[in-house]
């Protein structure tokens, strides 16, 4: 019983340290690295999540726009942080296409990272010039105007430019050059100004421009979906076999502690079931996921493939 007793008492006093343990990341403010600029649909869902999870947290956390090569150099960043304070907000290219494209990229999507959660997704909206049609005579237009069109997209190697080329093979004729950007919102604001003739934009970009009257819908590339319910599937224009999401996903680099690891997974997961962040991704344009480090990693391997597939039967190449 004595035995019990002081076992009890020993296990008792182990507590309060377990839980300081738990509790003691993070020691400063959290930096969040995203690779595109201020107002681009990647910075609206980093800084949504921002602010419940850094109350949850109990630091702040500072969002760090580093725009640059499709978002790779703010992933190349993530990947060499030491400071065990430094996460990243990535797009679906930084994972799945850009080891493919980039012979010298400085990371390995794989290795040099640590897979937190799957944040968002949303379909992708072409948009297009006001003057143009709609529907199945857009793309019919868009044959005849060939290789004097020009789309724009994040970059090389994006999910706005890979889809594209997905696109152009499934509507053949179709052959408008690729125009790249630092984010979605020059490409927006080009095509406003007739620059360009159409782009793949997410719906928290494109909607409030197409609302204001100031660029067309054509459709979005996947089926009806709720965050954009007024505009048809590129099925509806002729358009068969495509459905593609574009997608945001938190990281931080392999050397992450899993004391960092398992705060941040814990509370996001939390910060992510929130009814108030879900409606708020959901008014900007996303479909909260909120997935675990598991699931962000099966998505990442099957879209891989997927990309790598388009790259290599397209012949794309960086010039």
């Amino acid at each position: 019983m004595h035995l019990s007793k002081r076992a009890l008492l020993i296990a008792a006093c182990a507590l309060p340290l377990a839980a300081a343990a738990q509790s003691s990341w993070p020691t400063k403010p959290v930096r969040l690295v995203v690779g595109f600029p201020g107002g681009s649909t990647p910075d609206i869902a980093a800084r949504t999540i921002a602010e419940p999870l850094s109350k949850a947290l109990g630091q702040p956390i500072v969002v760090d726009n580093k725009p640059g090569a499709s978002g790779n150099i703010a992933a190349d960043q993530v990947a060499k942080a030491t400071d065990d304070h430094t996460i990243g907000v990535v797009i679906n290219g930084n994972l799945t296409s850009s080891k493919m494209l980039y012979p010298k990229l400085p990371y390995d999507p794989i290795k040099d990272f640590t897979y937190l959660s799957l944040l968002t997704t949303a379909p992708l909206v072409v948009v297009a010039q006001n003057s143009l049609p709609s529907g199945a005579a857009f793309f019919d237009a868009a044959r005849q105007g060939g290789d004097k069109w020009s789309y724009g997209s994040v970059g090389v190697g994006s999910v706005g430019h890979l889809g594209m080329e997905l696109l152009k093979g499934r509507v053949p004729g179709v052959k408008a050059v690729h125009v790249p950007y630092q984010g979605n919102p020059q490409v927006m604001t080009d095509l406003i100004g007739n620059q360009i003739q159409l782009a793949l934009i997410p719906p928290g970009v494109a909607m409030p421009q197409v609302k204001a009257g100031k660029v067309k819908a054509i459709g979005v590339t996947s089926g009806r979906s709720a965050l954009v319910p007024e505009l048809p599937p590129l099925a509806d224009a002729g358009v068969k076999d495509f459905n593609l999401e574009v997608w945001t996903a938190l990281l931080g680099p392999a050397n992450l502690s899993k004391q960092a690891q398992d705060r941040i997974t814990r509370e996001l997961a939390i910060v992510m079931k929130s009814p108030e962040v879900r409606q708020k991704l959901f008014e900007q344009g996303w479909q909260a996921v909120g997935t675990s480090p598991d699931g962000m990693r099966t998505r990442v391997k099957e879209e891989a493939a997927l990309m790598g597939k388009i790259i290599s039967t397209q012949g794309i190449k960086l010039q």
